[in-house]
């Protein structure tokens, strides 16, 4: 079956669903495919820090009914080290911006459910993905849905599928790629729990960093680090929270335990793909990098591309003017590179490197000492983390 779109996302991720909601309230059709099931999308737990541009951003995409009422707003962080815990206001120094925790599964749910109530293309459970022609003016994408084959004719194909998606390996011979793998890794639970902590508490420790989160009122979201290969099966629940004690453990202060309703262990990576398109395929998101979690970029940054992919094309199709198109990338990796060295020294200053000694650890200390008591250190950490309004 031959099908037609102004726009072909591959990838039904937030990147993918956000940028088919903005291109949907300016008139400019799109066809999103997606090779997992919708039940395994809505099911993928994520990152749950949101800056107030990605907010803002979901706002326009008309999705934020259920964020405003559930969400929550934090207007600062903790950082703990040395038996002492310090607060970061970032709303005070940044005039008033702060974050959002609500979670990435919940912001799919929401675009999920609002583009099929909408009646607008959404395909899971697609095969054989593979995307042709975006050297020239007349890009198609081939792919096999419900036992058929379809070839799906486009303007513009946008790769939202991630670090292991097809899109990025199809322009790999177009592309230099920077990587660091990090030689440690976060084991996270999701606990049945109330929060401990009404804001988020990053903490140092000499047993490794350890991370106070949460996704809800009711439910925590906890990280210890470890090592990047680390087997889950040999941390049962019981160890789990001893070490989360261990390295959270405050005078004065007690971290509940509760039921652990799912744990898993992430590896922790910086990349990034130049340049972000070739042709007429675009790179957004995790397709064209990829951060360490210490610095809650991932999400954020998939949001700003897609932000200005949508901004690109609503200005294409409106006045046939492709100068911000042809700039996408270099406007995105601005951000992007901005957010990778913030995610980079967030890693570095908090986290227990192997072979490190005390040397190492004196600097570390030195670095958080500054943070907690430089009016200028401290804001610069919390501009970073808010998001910065131009790079």
């Amino acid at each position: 079956m031959r099908l037609r779109a102004h726009v072909a996302i591959v990838g039904a991720g937030p990147a993918g669903l956000i940028l088919a909601a903005l291109l949907h309230r300016t008139g400019i059709e799109s066809v999103v495919l997606e090779d997992r099931s919708r039940e395994y999308v809505e099911a993928r737990i994520r990152a749950g820090v949101l800056e107030q541009g990605t907010v803002d951003l979901l706002e326009r995409a008309g999705v934020t009914e259920r964020l405003h009422r559930e969400a929550i707003v934090h207007g600062g962080i903790h950082l703990q080290f040395d038996g002492e815990r310090h607060h970061v206001p970032m709303d005070e120094l940044t005039g008033g911006r702060s974050i959002v925790i609500y979670g990435q599964t919940e912001v799919v749910k929401d675009l999920i459910a609002v583009r099929l109530e909408e009646d607008l293309p959404l395909l899971f459970d697609v095969d054989e993905v593979s995307v042709h022609g975006f050297d020239g003016d007349e890009p198609y994408v081939r792919f096999e849905h419900d036992g058929e084959e379809h070839r799906l004719d486009c303007d513009v194909i946008a790769g939202c599928d991630g670090f292991h998606g097809i899109c990025r390996p199809a322009i790999q011979t177009v592309l230099h790629t920077f990587a660091r793998d990090y030689p440690y890794g976060w084991l996270g639970i999701l606990a049945d729990v109330a929060p401990s902590s009404e804001e988020l508490v990053y903490a140092h420790h000499q047993r490794g960093f350890a991370l106070l989160s949460l996704r809800s009122p009711t439910r925590s979201r906890l990280y210890i680090q470890c090592a990047p290969d680390e087997d889950i099966a040999k941390w049962p629940d019981e160890r789990i929270w001893e070490e989360l004690q261990a390295r959270t453990a405050l005078d004065g202060w007690t971290l509940d335990e509760g039921p652990v309703l799912e744990k898993g262990v992430t590896g922790m990576r910086s990349f990034v793909a130049e340049p972000m398109q070739h042709g007429r395929l675009f790179l957004t998101g995790d397709a064209a990098h990829i951060v360490p979690p210490t610095g809650a970029k991932g999400l954020n940054l998939a949001a700003h591309d897609v932000r200005v992919l949508a901004d690109a094309l609503i200005e294409w199709y409106a006045h046939g003017d492709r100068t911000a198109l042809d700039a996408y990338s270099t406007e995105c990796l601005r951000r992007v590179w901005r957010a990778e060295h913030f995610s980079w020294w967030m890693t570095s200053m908090l986290h227990n490197a192997p072979g490190a000694d005390e040397f190492d650890r004196k600097l570390q200390l030195s670095q958080l000492r500054y943070v907690t008591t430089s009016t200028a250190a401290a804001t610069s950490l919390a501009e970073n983390y808010v998001g910065l309004e131009r790079v």
